[in-house]
């Protein structure tokens, strides 16, 4: 089992970047899967961005293509995602997920993941 802490969420304002970071608990953080999701008000949660335990293989949701980037550090049992030109579109409550799924390409369905962080919101005026 592992604990997920995200952080880094905030106020900016369009073009502006934020690096988001989710922390994990335990020693077998590396045996996980990692993504990030999103979630609007009325909107359903929908995958932003995953990679895989060694950190070999990313995807994103195509509306983040080029301006996100999801990385690992095992040793820190973390996982971000660096966020550069934000736009209001992307106003949502961001959380960190950790799957046991070992092996395969990035998962991307909130089924598939087992364990999640309480979310860190951000906001993007226009």
């Amino acid at each position: 089992q592992v604990q997920l802490v995200e952080s880094g969420g905030g106020l900016v304002q369009t073009g502006d970047s934020l690096r988001l970071s989710c922390a994990g608990s335990g020693r077998t953080f590396s045996r996980y899967a990692m993504g990030w999701f999103r979630q609007a008000p009325g909107k359903e949660r929908e995958f932003v961005a995953g990679i895989t335990r060694s950190g070999g293989d990313t995807r994103y949701v195509d509306s983040v293509k080029g301006r996100f980037t999801i990385s690992r550090d095992n040793a820190k049992n973390t996982v971000y995602l660096q966020m550069n030109s934000l736009k209001p579109e992307d106003t949502a409550v961001y959380y960190c997920a950790a799957s046991n799924i070992l092996l395969g390409p990035v998962v991307t369905l909130t089924t598939q993941y087992n364990y999640w962080g309480q979310g860190t919101q951000v906001t993007v005026s226009s």
